[in-house]
């Protein structure tokens, strides 16, 4: 379990260094998909009894995460006819050593928390911790609306995650109550994206700032 556990993180790792990476919305959106999928799993493998509570979260987590979030977001690429991300404010190369150097403070930083000992892996909670510091920096360092919305995703599957690693035994409500506001939200994102498109010919966020005052 723990081998199987440990793949799993290093995936997610290599799919946070292609969000990082990549200009390619498409390619984008097919990492945030792979993430959903890789999620979906944990319920499974962080130690415990498989019970109807892991059972509910992980197939919501697949469902939402690996598949509607996905294709939300790639109906709205289509409708906004955006293929990459031109000109963020952070170049790729400075931001996958960005991401190596986050990586590297996230195994520092959780190698000084106090984790349950059940986990399965040393690497859940510092990956987590690198999912939701990766998901910050497309927030920041990125211009494109869709690529922020991803940026988002990413920050609330390190959330995700963490919550896993940490709080095994929360209600199931409350996780599945999460994973619903970010269905909301990322329905709602698509919306707007769709609108900026068809008004300005454009989701440039920066561009968009100009219109202020």
């Amino acid at each position: 379990m723990s081998n199987w556990l440990d793949t799993i993180m290093v995936l997610l790792a290599l799919t946070n260094l292609v969000l990082l990476g990549s200009s390619r919305l498409a390619v984008l959106i097919r990492m945030a998909a792979l993430q959903g999928l890789l999620l979906g799993t944990l319920p499974f493998l962080t130690g415990g009894e498989l019970i109807v509570h892991q059972w509910l979260l992980a197939i919501a987590a697949l469902v939402l995460k690996g598949a509607v979030f996905p294709w939300l977001l790639s109906r709205a690429r289509k409708n906004a006819e955006v293929r990459r991300e031109i000109e963020p404010f952070v170049s790729y190369m400075v931001s996958l050593a960005g991401g190596l150097a986050a990586l590297i403070f996230s195994l520092w930083l959780a190698s000084r928390l106090p984790c349950p000992a059940n986990l399965g892996s040393t690497l859940v909670v510092p990956l987590a911790l690198f999912t939701f510091l990766t998901g910050l920096f497309l927030i920041i360092s990125r211009k494109n609306a869709l690529t922020q919305v991803l940026g988002y995703l990413a920050m609330e599957n390190g959330i995700y995650a963490f919550g896993l690693a940490i709080a095994v035994e929360a209600p199931v409500l409350v996780e599945l109550g999460v994973l619903l506001d970010v269905f909301v939200a990322v329905f709602l994102m698509g919306i707007v994206i769709f609108h900026i498109s068809r008004e300005f010919e454009h989701i440039d966020t920066g561009r968009l700032s100009s219109l202020k005052g």
